[in-house]
């Protein structure tokens, strides 16, 4: 069960990465990735990156519902509520 909840949270937590990386890449307009990140903390919308890249986790957490896998869906479930409040505490200061 244990197991199960931390490779959930591994996959929100590589879900969450790939998303960030491609949302920065879209939005950047073929800036290099620390760039538009730099640009994105400067310019106070990086918890709005941040916010865009895990709606992967929303992919993984339905494949791994209809796989029947919930304990691993609930690790992705806590990856991504630890990153609205993180997003939420950034935003804050």
């Amino acid at each position: 069960m244990k197991k199960d909840i931390f490779i959930g949270m591994f996959v929100g937590l590589v879900a969450n990465a790939i998303g960030l990386f491609l949302a920065a890449n879209l939005l950047g307009k073929g800036d290099d990735f620390t760039v538009v990140i730099d640009a994105a903390a400067k310019e106070g919308f990086l918890g709005k990156l941040i916010s865009l890249g895990a709606i992967l986790n929303l992919i993984a957490f339905f494949i791994f519902i209809r796989k029947k896998q919930d304990y691993r869906a609930r690790g992705v479930l806590l990856i991504t509520v630890f990153i609205a409040v993180f997003t939420f505490i950034f935003k804050l200061f």
